[in-house]
Formats: structure tokens, C-alpha cells, sequence
């Protein structure tokens, strides 16, 4: 049975961490669970802890007096310096999650002076130890870590410092683990229907539910954006199988989408571009498709955060909910006028408040937003120049071409 210290926090990273600071210290750890047991150990018992736990009662054990020192440890709120049975001291730091101590990391045995006849005088005849194994306990000694006070204080708060924020750590990796099981069911869910889909005809890549996902996006439904990235991602998946290279290919392109989305939602351009990098480096060290998954997923987040985190604090819930209507109904005839009358502002206040927040004019703004769908449907559908005008909003197919290229430097023809 797993240690219940194990499902918060990850036994190889943990043991890695500790290993290092192993090396670096000198000092002998202990991975403890929350009854004093050891979990996992870096560096050896020393001699002397053998010789003397021959002696040591039942009822007296090491994992008990680790277990009592990590519980006073968890009421201080910090590491603890202990002496044990045997006089040899130690440091220990409880890990403790909603108030339950989960475990502790032991660091020693070692002396803060070196080992004298007086640090045996009371153990030999409290616990029986006949004079030849004092002596070899004595000689033992001599090899025990010495260190003095200042710098056992100084290990102790790197100890804290170290593993403060390991329990919390352990969560967050529990909720992720938790995220990525929920997302790969949704997938799976996905994968299942476009192969009943196939066997009674040909399954199409789902261009309508990539518009959707645009408009759920811009509109900052970051749920509803990732249930429809799911079924997209169960949809490459089924066509394209379980090859990592050929699956990131199709992810660049739904970051491609993610990130006009975005624009068109009100984000900066050069902060798109920077998360755009972030995930391009990301997306190199990634090794698993659950992990490929995941990552597409938080992106939904980041680049709706971007949408909408970047207004200023005033008013900017105004301006969002003008951004988001304008997301809904740039297809239609959409007036400056009918946007300031839904945020329940005067027109011209609007117009300078919108201005200020955005960078952009409101026809500025909505031009660009019908340009980004433009752009979508000429290179995704079969519709005709004038059909894609007028499903972007444009009643004109003139006044579009020109402003299409105004925005991109070419034609809708030459764009296509």
C-alpha cells in the first residue's frame, strides 16, 4: 500500500532533491512517514546507531522519538534540532497537509562538539550497555558528523527553506494529475465517436466546431473552449494515431488557431507572440501525448487571460463585456452605437474609453476581428469572396477587399 505521503508528493523527485542535498550537506536523511518509519534513506546508518539500537527497549524505538520530534516540529512551524536516546542530534521538518502530518525529512545523526566520556555517562547505565560496547560505541563516535552550532542553524533554515513548499508542490501535481485524467477521458470519449461516425461514413475534420471553439475563446468561455479543443484533439488523434511528431504538427496549427482567436478577442499582438514562443519551446521537450494534450489545454487559459487581463483595472469589465459582444455579432451589422447602448454608456464616452483600453478604435477593432474571420474562412471553406465578405460582416465586397488589404498586404484572391 502506498505511503499516504507518496499521493501528495512524487517519491523519485523527492528522492532527488534529497539526494542533492545529501551531497552538498554531508549529512545522512531519512524519508519519515507520519509514524516515524523510513520511506527512503541517502547515506548509510552509522556504526555507532547500530551498535547502540541493540540496546534500545521495544517501547523506546527511533521511528517513535522521530515521529514525537516531527509532531512538536509541525506545532513550531518549522524545522526542529533534536537530540535522540543516544545523545546524537538531528534536524527534522514535518510535511503536513490541511493541518495532517503526512511525514517528515530527518537529517543527522552529528555532534556540535566532538564526542567526550560524558556523552556516554548516562546512556551506559540507563539502558544497560556493557562497558566493551560503550568503548566501541566511543570509538564509533570519532567518525560522527561534528558541526558546529551557527552552521547547524543554517542547515536547518535551508532545510525549511528547501521543503516549505513541497506539500503544496504535491497538491498542485495531484490536481494536474487529476486534469489530465479528466481531458484524456474527454479525448477518448472523442476518439470513440469519430470511429462510429467512420463506419458509416467518411468522418470530416469538424471545421465547425473549430469556429466554435474561436468564438468561445474570444468570448473568455474557457471551459466551453476546452471541452471543443478535446473533441478536436480526439479528432486528430483518430486520424492520425499515436505518431508524437505528426500530432505536434496539427497542435502547431491549433496554437496558430488558439492565437488568431486571441487577437481577434482584444489580446496584444506582441503578447500573443510571446506565448507563442513559450509554447513553441515547451512543445520540444514534450515526450507523451498526454502531456501534448495538457499542454494545448492550459494554453486555452493563458491566451484568454491575455484577452482579458491585459485592460486596465477601471472599467474593465465594461470593456470586456463590449469585447465579448463584439465577438458574438461582428458578422452582423454592428454599430459603435448599439455597443455603447449594451454597456449602458454614452456613445462618444464609449468610443474614448474603448480607444484608451485597446490601443484600437472601435472600427479599427471591429474590422480587424471580421479581417481574422475572413482570413479563417478563405483558407478553410469552398464559399465564394463575396459569400466570405458577407459572413464576416462586410456588406460591401469592395469596401472589404480594401480593407483586406489594408490588414494583410494582399487580396482576399491572393490570400486564398
Amino acid at each position: 500500500m502506498q505511503a499516504p505521503l507518496y499521493t501528495i508528493l512524487d517519491s523519485h523527485y523527492l528522492h532527488q532533491m534529497l539526494e542533492t542535498f545529501h551531497q552538498c550537506i554531508g549529512l545522512s536523511l531519512q524519508v519519515l512517514d507520519q509514524d516515524g518509519n523510513v520511506l527512503d534513506q541517502l547515506g548509510e546508518v552509522h556504526p555507532y546507531c547500530r551498535i547502540f539500537k541493540r540496546h534500545l527497549p521495544r517501547d523506546e524505538s527511533c521511528a517513535k522519538l522521530h515521529a514525537n520530534a516531527s509532531k512538536l516540529a509541525m506545532s513550531l512551524g518549522e524545522a526542529y534540532i533534536f537530540s535522540c536516546h543516544s545523545n546524537l542530534n538531528h534536524i527534522v521538518f514535518p510535511l503536513v497537509n490541511q493541518d495532517t502530518l503526512l511525514g517528515s525529512i530527518l537529517a543527522g545523526p552529528f555532534l556540535m562538539d566532538k564526542p567526550d566520556s560524558l556523552m556516554f555517562a548516562d546512556i551506559g547505565p540507563k539502558y544497560q550497555i556493557l562497558a566493551t560496547h560503550l568503548l566501541e560505541m566511543y570509538e564509533e563516535a570519532a567518525s560522527l558528523p561534528v558541526i558546529e552550532p551557527a552552521r547547524v542553524t543554517h542547515i536547518s533554515r535551508l532545510l525549511y527553506y528547501m521543503c516549505s513548499g513541497l506539500v503544496a508542490d504535491g497538491k498542485n501535481q495531484i490536481v494536474m494529475r487529476h486534469n489530465m485524467l479528466s481531458q484524456q477521458s474527454a479525448i477518448n470519449e472523442s476518439i470513440q465517436t469519430y470511429k462510429v461516425s467512420a463506419r458509416e461514413q467518411a468522418a470530416d475534420y469538424p471545421y465547425e466546431k473549430e469556429k466554435a471553439l474561436v468564438t468561445r475563446l474570444k468570448t473568455g468561455d474557457s471551459q466551453g473552449a476546452k471541452a471543443l479543443l478535446n473533441d478536436l484533439l480526439g479528432y486528430v488523434l483518430f486520424a492520425e494515431g499515436s505518431n508524437l511528431e505528426i500530432v505536434k504538427n496539427r497542435t502547431l496549427e491549433l496554437i496558430s488557431l488558439l492565437s488568431r482567436a486571441a487577437i481577434e478577442g482584444g489580446a496584444t499582438s506582441d503578447s500573443v507572440l510571446k506565448i507563442n514562443n513559450q509554447l513553441l519551446m515547451s512543445l520540444r521537450d514534450i515526450q507523451t501525448l498526454e502531456e501534448l494534450c495538457f499542454k494545448l489545454q492550459e494554453a486555452v487559459d493563458v491566451f484568454t487571460d491575455c484577452m482579458f487581463n491585459y485592460i486596465p483595472d477601471k472599467n474593465s469589465e465594461v470593456i470586456k463585456n463590449a469585447i465579448r459582444y463584439i465577438s458574438r455579432n461582428f458578422s452582423l451589422g454592428l454599430t459603435l452605437e448599439e455597443t455603447a447602448a449594451y454597456v449602458h454608456l454614452n456613445p462618444a464616452y464609449f468610443s474614448t474609453l474603448f480607444k484608451r483600453s485597446t490601443g484600437s478604435s472601435f472600427k479599427e477593432y471591429l474590422n480587424m476581428v471580421r479581417i481574422e474571420e475572413s482570413k479563417r474562412l478563405l483558407a478553410s471553406t469552398e464559399l465564394s469572396i463575396l459569400d466570405v465578405s458577407l459572413a464576416a460582416g462586410f456588406q460591401d465586397q469592395s469596401y472589404f477587399s480594401k480593407v483586406f488589404r489594408k490588414y494583410t498586404g494582399l487580396t482576399p484572391k491572393q490570400y486564398r
